[in-house]
């Protein structure tokens, strides 16, 4: 894998912002909630078991340039903006859209990364290449989890409008519904590109993406309503973009690393 260990990457990202006025926060501990199924921005390293990815790197920078502790607990996606929205923790991130419905539930940060919807399908898909397509043969089924934007992506832009469609195979999680993918119970997997690249890179041909994009999307992290930590996540943020450091994650996850090596 060709990439920086992180002590020496976050060392090196954080030299930019030492003499910007960021908030201290004086090392307060920060518990972070997120689903660690969602590679590349946050899995479990087949080699090392180790919690791993894009956002875990990300935290780690913002906690040395804000000060704080980050303490990570692990939960499922359907219960994580519910949970984070009452309080049970102080902050979630799993690639998260953002959206107007959830913001009335949650406290969303600055967008930190933007991406696309995209078709994920078996490398050797031939009976359909776009949403249409797909849509047109009754036959073929989507997976997703419940509440997510792929699932109304699949509902609203794709099928019929009906979320009770039987076309639809609900999981619990994304990575259960990649693993159905290939293992040929469903035919698709709508998700960012994000995610979706990072599998196909890791899938030895098994996995590719098909059509054009579904549309795009702003990713951010959660926060109860009214929380203090947003205005200096926010401020971290831009520091980072204004650095370069949101740049060199995106090339250290999705152009230099490879899953299992």
């Amino acid at each position: 894998m060709k990439t920086l260990a992180l002590a020496a990457f976050a060392a090196l990202m954080t030299t930019h912002a030492i003499a910007q006025d960021l908030p201290d926060l004086g090392g307060r501990e920060v518990v972070i909630v997120t689903e660690n199924a969602y590679p590349p921005l946050q899995f479990m390293d087949p080699a090392s078991g180790a919690a791993i990815g894009w956002e875990y790197d990300a935290m780690a920078i913002i906690a040395e340039r804000i000060n704080i502790t980050p303490v990570y607990e692990v939960t499922s996606w359907d219960a994580m903006i519910a949970a984070v929205g009452e309080g049970q923790y102080d902050m979630g991130m799993t690639g998260i859209t953002i959206r107007e419905d959830r913001a009335e539930i949650v406290d969303f940060s600055d967008s930190y990364m933007t991406s696309q919807m995209v078709m994920m399908v078996r490398g050797d898909e031939d009976r359909f290449s776009d949403a249409a397509e797909f849509a047109a043969d009754a036959d073929l089924l989507v997976a997703a989890q419940p509440g997510t934007t792929p699932f109304y992506v699949a509902v609203y832009d794709m099928l019929d409008g009906d979320e009770a469609n039987p076309r639809i195979a609900l999981f619990e999680t994304f990575g259960a519904g990649v693993a159905a993918l290939r293992a040929g119970d469903v035919d698709l997997v709508l998700t960012d590109g994000t995610a979706g690249n990072g599998y196909v890179a890791a899938s030895d041909g098994a996995l590719k993406i098909i059509g054009e994009p579904l549309g795009t999307e702003d990713f951010g992290f959660i926060f109860p309503k009214g929380s203090d930590l947003v205005g200096p996540m926010n401020a971290a943020i831009a520091s980072m973009e204004a650095d370069g450091t949101l740049d060199a994650l995106n090339t250290r996850w999705f152009l230099d690393y490879k899953l299992g090596e």
